[in-house]
């Protein structure tokens, strides 16, 4: 089976942020199509079934938009950052109907900087507070998935969230404000023909953190 990425992508994607601009991108458009978004659209495509072995509530959307595939151009309009262009390729499969806010799996390639994940980031405050209760409610079910968590806890709480219990087993874990897991993906690997297995044995590996957060929050897994 061949291929769905090449170091094509990679380079690419190097010359996008070296020229992140409306001009270099629309006279190298059909490069995109080529070797970023046509593949990535057939990655996704094919991704179905695997998916399905993990679960079947998650879906892997091939439309052009609106779907898994996020969009290339970045949201300018309240940032002080006006690059138009982002400069990773990114896929979500989430619940039919949820945004990525919504546990899920997400694929992020970017050249020396691939990884899989899968979590809430920034989840709003209504949501994270589910968690929070879940966590204490069913703490031997937690236990059995926290050694997933991996992700940066920069955005941590200093104290424990208000109406949780100061002494809990699971303090720290109360404290985050973003809960999730990743697995790390080399460019080699991300070019294999056997990435499609790599990336579905990934998903597999995080499952479990999936399915904790996804019931949290009232959604099937």
């Amino acid at each position: 089976m061949p291929a769905y990425f090449s170091s094509e992508l990679f380079r690419f994607l190097k010359r996008l942020k070296r020229n992140n601009d409306r001009d270099w991108f629309l006279a190298h458009k059909d490069e995109y199509e080529k070797v970023v978004r046509q593949p990535a659209l057939r990655f996704i495509t094919d991704f179905a079934m695997p998916l399905y072995d993990v679960t079947p509530h998650l879906v892997a959307d091939p439309r052009p938009s609106r779907g898994s595939l996020f969009r290339i151009y970045r949201d300018t309009r309240f940032s002080a950052d006006k690059r138009p262009y982002k400069t990773h390729l990114a896929m979500r499969f989430s619940h039919r109907g949820k945004d990525v806010h919504s546990p899920g799996f997400y694929l992020h390639l970017e050249p020396s900087g691939c990884f899989a994940a899968s979590g809430l980031w920034h989840p709003e405050a209504p949501t994270l507070l589910k968690v929070r209760n879940a966590i204490v409610a069913r703490p031997e079910e937690w236990r059995k998935v926290r050694y997933l968590l991996n992700w940066d806890d920069a955005s941590k709480l200093s104290r424990p969230p208000r109406g949780f219990p100061c002494d809990h087993e699971f303090l720290e874990d109360l404290k985050l404000r973003d809960l999730g897991t990743a697995v790390d993906l080399s460019d080699k690997q991300v070019c294999s023909p056997n990435f499609m297995a790599i990336f579905g044995a990934s998903c597999h590996k995080m499952a479990p953190m999936t399915a904790f957060l996804s019931s949290a929050v009232g959604l099937k897994f």
